[in-house]
Protein backbone atom coordinates (compact mmCIF):
# COMPACT_ATOMS: atom_id res chain seq x y z
CA UNK A 1 0.00 0.00 0.00
CA UNK A 2 1.37 3.40 -0.56
CA UNK A 3 2.57 5.48 2.10
CA UNK A 4 -0.20 8.25 1.11
CA UNK A 5 -2.80 5.21 0.86
CA UNK A 6 -1.66 4.56 4.97
CA UNK A 7 -2.22 8.17 5.79
CA UNK A 8 1.75 9.12 6.55
CA UNK A 9 1.91 12.52 7.33
CA UNK A 10 3.46 14.89 3.83
CA UNK A 11 6.87 15.25 4.65
CA UNK A 12 7.94 17.33 1.64
CA UNK A 13 9.75 20.71 2.78
CA UNK A 14 7.28 23.31 2.02
CA UNK A 15 8.83 27.24 1.73
CA UNK A 16 8.32 28.39 5.49
CA UNK A 17 10.40 25.10 6.59
CA UNK A 18 13.00 25.37 4.37
CA UNK A 19 13.50 28.97 5.35
CA UNK A 20 13.82 28.31 8.68
CA UNK A 21 15.11 25.27 8.41
CA UNK A 22 18.24 26.65 6.78
CA UNK A 23 18.59 29.00 9.77
CA UNK A 24 18.51 26.41 11.83
CA UNK A 25 21.21 24.40 9.99
CA UNK A 26 23.31 27.38 10.14
CA UNK A 27 22.60 28.35 13.39
CA UNK A 28 25.46 25.95 15.14
CA UNK A 29 28.70 27.28 13.43
CA UNK A 30 27.46 30.98 12.39
CA UNK A 31 30.12 33.42 14.02
CA UNK A 32 28.34 36.20 15.79
CA UNK A 33 28.77 38.53 13.18
CA UNK A 34 27.67 36.81 10.36
CA UNK A 35 23.91 36.69 12.11
CA UNK A 36 23.10 40.14 10.36
CA UNK A 37 24.13 38.60 6.79
CA UNK A 38 22.38 35.34 7.80
CA UNK A 39 18.85 37.23 8.47
CA UNK A 40 19.34 39.37 5.70
CA UNK A 41 19.30 36.64 2.74
CA UNK A 42 15.89 34.79 5.04
CA UNK A 43 14.53 38.56 4.86
CA UNK A 44 15.34 38.73 1.32
CA UNK A 45 13.96 35.53 0.08
CA UNK A 46 10.52 36.95 1.84
CA UNK A 47 10.38 39.70 -0.17
CA UNK A 48 11.43 41.97 2.44
CA UNK A 49 14.32 45.05 2.67
CA UNK A 50 16.13 46.99 4.83
CA UNK A 51 16.15 44.53 7.92
CA UNK A 52 17.44 45.66 10.93
CA UNK A 53 17.95 43.89 14.89
CA UNK A 54 17.12 46.97 17.08
CA UNK A 55 18.92 46.20 20.96
CA UNK A 56 17.89 47.58 23.98
CA UNK A 57 20.62 49.80 25.40
CA UNK A 58 21.64 49.64 29.19
CA UNK A 59 19.93 52.67 30.02
CA UNK A 60 16.42 51.15 29.04
CA UNK A 61 16.10 54.58 26.86
CA UNK A 62 17.05 53.32 23.47
CA UNK A 63 16.82 50.67 20.70
CA UNK A 64 20.31 50.70 18.77
CA UNK A 65 20.49 49.20 15.30
CA UNK A 66 23.09 46.23 15.26
CA UNK A 67 25.55 47.23 12.67
CA UNK A 68 27.16 44.54 10.63
CA UNK A 69 26.53 43.42 6.81
CA UNK A 70 23.20 43.12 5.31
CA UNK A 71 21.62 45.19 8.04
CA UNK A 72 20.52 48.47 7.99
CA UNK A 73 22.12 50.71 9.87
CA UNK A 74 20.46 54.34 10.84
CA UNK A 75 20.09 56.28 14.68
CA UNK A 76 18.84 54.96 17.74
CA UNK A 77 14.88 54.77 18.26
CA UNK A 78 13.46 56.01 21.51
CA UNK A 79 11.85 53.58 23.06
CA UNK A 80 8.89 56.43 24.22
CA UNK A 81 8.53 57.69 20.91
CA UNK A 82 8.81 54.89 18.15
CA UNK A 83 6.59 52.09 17.08
CA UNK A 84 9.98 49.83 17.65
CA UNK A 85 9.63 51.00 21.06
CA UNK A 86 6.25 50.22 21.70
CA UNK A 87 6.83 46.54 20.21
CA UNK A 88 9.34 46.01 22.60
CA UNK A 89 7.55 47.05 25.42
CA UNK A 90 4.41 45.11 24.59
CA UNK A 91 5.82 42.16 22.85
CA UNK A 92 3.45 42.55 20.26
CA UNK A 93 3.93 43.06 16.13
CA UNK A 94 3.44 46.78 15.18
CA UNK A 95 3.14 47.61 11.38
CA UNK A 96 3.25 51.19 10.21
CA UNK A 97 2.17 52.17 6.47
CA UNK A 98 4.67 54.12 4.62
CA UNK A 99 5.25 55.52 1.12
CA UNK A 100 6.68 52.77 -0.41
CA UNK A 101 5.63 49.60 1.61
CA UNK A 102 5.42 49.00 5.20
CA UNK A 103 7.61 48.62 8.10
CA UNK A 104 7.10 45.77 10.68
CA UNK A 105 8.41 45.82 13.62
CA UNK A 106 8.43 41.93 15.09
CA UNK A 107 9.79 41.29 19.20
CA UNK A 108 12.48 39.60 19.07
CA UNK A 109 11.47 37.52 22.05
CA UNK A 110 13.55 34.54 23.77
CA UNK A 111 11.97 35.24 27.49
CA UNK A 112 14.94 37.69 28.16
CA UNK A 113 16.03 41.46 28.06
CA UNK A 114 18.94 40.51 25.29
CA UNK A 115 16.76 40.67 22.25
CA UNK A 116 15.11 43.39 21.03
CA UNK A 117 13.36 44.20 17.66
CA UNK A 118 13.19 43.20 14.00
CA UNK A 119 12.04 45.59 11.66
CA UNK A 120 11.44 44.71 7.87
CA UNK A 121 10.10 46.50 5.04
CA UNK A 122 7.38 44.66 2.55
CA UNK A 123 5.92 45.83 -0.08
CA UNK A 124 2.12 44.23 1.57
CA UNK A 125 1.84 41.87 4.53
CA UNK A 126 -0.58 38.83 4.89
CA UNK A 127 -1.11 36.35 7.60
CA UNK A 128 1.67 34.09 6.53
CA UNK A 129 4.51 37.31 6.23
CA UNK A 130 3.58 37.57 9.65
CA UNK A 131 3.89 33.85 10.78
CA UNK A 132 7.25 33.63 8.89
CA UNK A 133 8.47 36.60 10.06
CA UNK A 134 7.82 36.33 13.87
CA UNK A 135 8.92 33.07 13.74
CA UNK A 136 12.37 34.13 11.90
CA UNK A 137 12.56 36.70 15.01
CA UNK A 138 11.98 34.25 17.94
CA UNK A 139 15.20 32.19 15.89
CA UNK A 140 17.22 35.14 15.94
CA UNK A 141 16.79 36.14 19.48
CA UNK A 142 18.07 32.39 20.03
CA UNK A 143 20.74 32.73 17.97
CA UNK A 144 22.05 36.07 19.48
CA UNK A 145 21.23 34.80 23.12
CA UNK A 146 23.37 31.81 22.73
CA UNK A 147 26.35 33.83 20.74
CA UNK A 148 26.61 36.34 23.25
CA UNK A 149 28.57 34.63 25.79
CA UNK A 150 31.53 34.70 23.58
CA UNK A 151 31.61 37.61 21.63
CA UNK A 152 31.45 41.65 22.75
CA UNK A 153 29.79 42.55 19.64
CA UNK A 154 26.11 42.99 21.10
CA UNK A 155 27.31 44.16 24.48
CA UNK A 156 29.02 47.05 22.23
CA UNK A 157 25.94 47.65 20.45
CA UNK A 158 23.85 48.10 23.59
CA UNK A 159 26.36 50.51 25.35
CA UNK A 160 25.65 53.91 24.81
CA UNK A 161 28.50 55.72 26.65
CA UNK A 162 31.49 54.36 28.37
CA UNK A 163 31.07 52.07 31.86
CA UNK A 164 32.96 51.84 34.48
CA UNK A 165 34.98 48.95 35.49
CA UNK A 166 32.51 48.73 38.62
CA UNK A 167 29.42 48.50 36.16
CA UNK A 168 31.37 46.08 33.96
CA UNK A 169 31.85 43.69 36.44
CA UNK A 170 28.20 44.09 37.82
CA UNK A 171 26.47 43.54 34.52
CA UNK A 172 28.46 40.23 33.53
CA UNK A 173 27.01 38.87 37.01
CA UNK A 174 23.89 39.52 35.84
CA UNK A 175 20.86 37.62 34.45
CA UNK A 176 18.17 38.97 32.50
CA UNK A 177 16.46 42.13 33.16
CA UNK A 178 13.24 40.79 32.24
CA UNK A 179 11.46 36.77 32.47
CA UNK A 180 8.28 35.88 31.18
CA UNK A 181 6.69 32.77 31.63
CA UNK A 182 2.72 31.69 32.32
CA UNK A 183 3.03 31.75 35.86
CA UNK A 184 5.75 34.42 37.15
CA UNK A 185 6.99 37.39 35.35
CA UNK A 186 9.91 39.30 36.43
CA UNK A 187 11.66 42.70 35.37
CA UNK A 188 14.54 44.85 36.64
CA UNK A 189 16.37 48.16 36.62
CA UNK A 190 19.55 49.36 38.14
CA UNK A 191 20.77 53.15 38.08
CA UNK A 192 23.29 54.47 37.17
CA UNK A 193 23.58 51.82 34.25
CA UNK A 194 26.90 52.95 33.46
CA UNK A 195 28.37 53.56 36.72
CA UNK A 196 26.25 51.10 39.14
CA UNK A 197 28.50 49.27 41.64
CA UNK A 198 27.36 48.05 44.80
CA UNK A 199 23.37 46.96 43.71
CA UNK A 200 22.83 43.88 42.23
CA UNK A 201 20.06 41.08 41.65
CA UNK A 202 19.67 37.15 41.14
CA UNK A 203 17.09 35.22 40.50
CA UNK A 204 16.36 31.29 39.13
CA UNK A 205 12.94 29.73 38.42
CA UNK A 206 13.51 25.93 39.73
CA UNK A 207 10.62 23.57 38.62
CA UNK A 208 7.58 25.24 40.36
CA UNK A 209 9.78 27.31 42.63
CA UNK A 210 11.12 30.64 41.75
CA UNK A 211 13.85 32.52 44.01
CA UNK A 212 14.96 36.03 43.96
CA UNK A 213 17.97 38.04 45.79
CA UNK A 214 18.75 41.62 46.02
CA UNK A 215 21.42 42.80 47.75
CA UNK A 216 23.09 46.26 48.50
CA UNK A 217 27.06 46.41 49.02
CA UNK A 218 27.94 49.06 51.05
CA UNK A 219 30.84 51.99 49.66
CA UNK A 220 31.24 53.01 45.76
CA UNK A 221 33.38 51.22 43.09
CA UNK A 222 35.53 48.46 42.48
CA UNK A 223 35.02 47.56 46.57
CA UNK A 224 31.17 47.50 46.55
CA UNK A 225 31.39 45.71 43.21
CA UNK A 226 33.70 42.94 44.59
CA UNK A 227 31.45 42.58 48.27
CA UNK A 228 27.88 42.28 45.79
CA UNK A 229 29.77 39.56 43.40
CA UNK A 230 31.38 37.55 46.44
CA UNK A 231 27.34 38.05 47.68
CA UNK A 232 25.94 36.98 44.67
CA UNK A 233 27.80 33.67 44.21
CA UNK A 234 27.46 32.62 47.70
CA UNK A 235 24.17 33.04 47.10
CA UNK A 236 23.91 30.76 44.01
CA UNK A 237 26.21 28.32 45.49
CA UNK A 238 23.43 28.21 48.59
CA UNK A 239 20.55 28.68 46.39
CA UNK A 240 21.78 25.23 43.84
CA UNK A 241 22.32 22.95 47.14
CA UNK A 242 18.62 23.62 47.63
CA UNK A 243 18.85 24.69 51.70
CA UNK A 244 16.53 27.01 53.45
CA UNK A 245 16.23 30.80 53.30
CA UNK A 246 17.16 31.46 56.62
CA UNK A 247 20.21 28.85 55.80
CA UNK A 248 21.28 30.88 52.29
CA UNK A 249 21.38 33.74 54.94
CA UNK A 250 23.79 32.52 57.16
CA UNK A 251 25.91 31.21 54.17
CA UNK A 252 26.17 34.69 52.30
CA UNK A 253 26.72 35.80 55.85
CA UNK A 254 29.71 33.88 56.54
CA UNK A 255 31.20 34.55 52.58
CA UNK A 256 31.27 37.93 52.90
CA UNK A 257 32.52 37.71 56.95
CA UNK A 258 35.45 35.54 55.75
CA UNK A 259 36.73 37.61 52.77
CA UNK A 260 36.08 41.65 54.34
CA UNK A 261 37.20 43.17 57.30
CA UNK A 262 34.42 43.51 60.65
CA UNK A 263 33.02 46.80 59.36
CA UNK A 264 32.15 45.54 55.69
CA UNK A 265 28.58 44.97 54.60
CA UNK A 266 25.77 43.84 52.42
CA UNK A 267 22.15 44.26 52.98
CA UNK A 268 19.94 42.00 51.02
CA UNK A 269 16.60 40.26 50.81
CA UNK A 270 15.84 36.86 49.81
CA UNK A 271 12.70 35.73 48.55
CA UNK A 272 11.20 32.19 47.29
CA UNK A 273 7.76 31.59 45.21
CA UNK A 274 5.87 28.79 45.13
CA UNK A 275 4.72 29.38 41.62
CA UNK A 276 1.79 26.73 41.88
CA UNK A 277 -0.13 28.28 44.68
CA UNK A 278 1.34 31.79 45.33
CA UNK A 279 2.79 30.86 48.70
CA UNK A 280 5.80 33.56 49.44
CA UNK A 281 8.71 33.59 51.86
CA UNK A 282 11.33 35.87 52.48
CA UNK A 283 14.19 36.92 54.52
CA UNK A 284 14.98 40.16 55.14
CA UNK A 285 18.89 41.84 56.08
CA UNK A 286 18.61 45.70 56.23
CA UNK A 287 16.70 46.43 53.03
CA UNK A 288 13.61 48.43 52.40
CA UNK A 289 10.04 46.21 53.42
CA UNK A 290 9.12 45.04 49.73
CA UNK A 291 5.62 46.57 48.35
CA UNK A 292 2.69 44.28 47.84
CA UNK A 293 0.71 45.42 44.84
CA UNK A 294 -3.10 44.34 44.30
CA UNK A 295 -5.50 45.53 41.65
CA UNK A 296 -3.08 47.92 40.51
CA UNK A 297 -2.64 50.11 43.72
CA UNK A 298 0.34 49.28 47.04
CA UNK A 299 -2.12 47.91 49.66
CA UNK A 300 0.55 47.05 52.23
CA UNK A 301 4.19 46.85 53.19
CA UNK A 302 5.95 43.09 53.06
CA UNK A 303 6.90 44.07 57.18
CA UNK A 304 9.30 41.07 58.98
CA UNK A 305 11.66 40.61 61.28
CA UNK A 306 15.09 41.71 60.07
CA UNK A 307 18.20 40.50 60.88
CA UNK A 308 21.75 42.47 60.58
CA UNK A 309 22.48 42.78 57.27
CA UNK A 310 25.45 40.07 55.79
CA UNK A 311 28.78 39.88 56.90
CA UNK A 312 27.85 41.10 60.68
CA UNK A 313 27.27 37.64 61.87
CA UNK A 314 23.16 37.89 62.42
CA UNK A 315 21.61 35.15 64.33
CA UNK A 316 19.40 32.83 61.98
CA UNK A 317 16.93 35.02 60.50
CA UNK A 318 13.24 34.79 60.68
CA UNK A 319 11.11 33.57 57.65
CA UNK A 320 7.60 35.84 56.61
CA UNK A 321 5.21 33.97 54.67
CA UNK A 322 2.37 35.40 52.81
CA UNK A 323 -0.55 34.22 50.19
CA UNK A 324 -0.17 35.86 47.13
CA UNK A 325 -3.54 36.17 45.09
CA UNK A 326 -3.71 35.94 40.81
CA UNK A 327 -1.99 39.39 39.39
CA UNK A 328 -0.35 40.27 42.53
CA UNK A 329 2.99 42.48 42.01
CA UNK A 330 5.94 42.62 44.70
CA UNK A 331 8.12 45.93 44.26
CA UNK A 332 11.72 45.26 45.93
CA UNK A 333 14.08 48.14 45.77
CA UNK A 334 17.02 49.62 47.70
CA UNK A 335 17.40 52.55 49.65
CA UNK A 336 18.97 54.52 46.89
CA UNK A 337 15.77 54.57 45.30
CA UNK A 338 14.29 56.36 48.14
CA UNK A 339 16.95 57.94 50.16
CA UNK A 340 17.82 60.52 47.28
CA UNK A 341 17.56 63.81 47.49
CA UNK A 342 18.69 67.37 45.98
CA UNK A 343 21.11 69.33 48.09
CA UNK A 344 19.12 70.90 51.03
CA UNK A 345 16.02 69.03 50.27
CA UNK A 346 14.23 66.33 51.81
CA UNK A 347 14.67 62.65 50.79
CA UNK A 348 12.44 61.30 48.16
CA UNK A 349 10.72 58.88 50.34
CA UNK A 350 8.58 56.03 50.46
CA UNK A 351 5.22 58.08 49.95
CA UNK A 352 6.54 59.51 46.71
CA UNK A 353 7.32 56.56 45.69
CA UNK A 354 4.18 54.90 46.29
CA UNK A 355 1.99 57.58 44.67
CA UNK A 356 4.34 56.71 41.55
CA UNK A 357 3.60 53.37 41.36
CA UNK A 358 -0.55 53.74 41.79
CA UNK A 359 0.04 56.12 38.94
CA UNK A 360 1.68 53.99 36.90
CA UNK A 361 -0.18 50.80 38.22
CA UNK A 362 -3.28 52.18 36.76
CA UNK A 363 -2.08 52.00 32.93
CA UNK A 364 -2.54 47.93 33.51
CA UNK A 365 0.39 47.14 31.75
CA UNK A 366 3.28 44.70 31.64
CA UNK A 367 5.80 44.58 34.43
CA UNK A 368 8.87 45.66 32.19
CA UNK A 369 6.71 48.81 31.06
CA UNK A 370 5.85 49.60 34.58
CA UNK A 371 9.69 48.69 36.02
CA UNK A 372 11.09 51.23 33.06
CA UNK A 373 8.36 53.46 33.86
CA UNK A 374 8.32 53.92 37.46
CA UNK A 375 12.87 54.00 37.55
CA UNK A 376 13.14 56.70 34.73
CA UNK A 377 9.74 58.77 36.46
CA UNK A 378 11.60 58.36 39.62
CA UNK A 379 14.91 59.44 38.10
CA UNK A 380 13.40 62.64 36.98
CA UNK A 381 11.54 63.19 40.45
CA UNK A 382 15.16 63.22 41.70
CA UNK A 383 15.96 65.86 39.39
CA UNK A 384 18.35 63.42 37.45
CA UNK A 385 20.26 63.01 40.54
CA UNK A 386 21.36 59.78 40.93
CA UNK A 387 24.49 59.66 43.84
CA UNK A 388 23.68 56.37 45.35
CA UNK A 389 22.67 52.98 43.30
CA UNK A 390 18.75 52.63 43.04
CA UNK A 391 17.60 49.13 42.12
CA UNK A 392 14.37 47.91 41.67
CA UNK A 393 12.46 44.44 40.83
CA UNK A 394 9.01 43.78 40.40
CA UNK A 395 7.49 40.41 40.21
CA UNK A 396 4.25 39.56 39.49
CA UNK A 397 2.39 35.83 40.14
CA UNK A 398 0.17 35.15 37.34
CA UNK A 399 -1.35 32.62 39.18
Amino acid sequence: MAAGQRGDPDRSESFGEELLGGLLDLAPELPPHRVGPVLAGAVARLGGRQPQILLQDYGQEKLVPLVGEGLEGGEPLRIDRSAAGRCFLTFRPVERVLSDGVRVYVPMWDGGDQAGVLAVTLDRVDEDDRRILRRIAGLIADMMQTKNGYTDLFFRTRRSKSMSVAAEIQWSLMPPLVMVTPRVTIAGVLEPAYDVAGDSFDYALNGNTFHLAMIDAMGHGLNAATMATVAIGAYRHARRMSIELSEIYLFMDRAVAEQFAPDHFVTAQMMRLDTGTGHLQWVNAGHPAPMLIRGHRVVRRLDSPTTLPVGFGGAQPQVSEVALEPGDRILCFTDGLIEEHESGQEQFGEDQLIDWVNRLEKTDRGVRAVARDLSHTLKRARGEVTSDDATLVLVEWRG
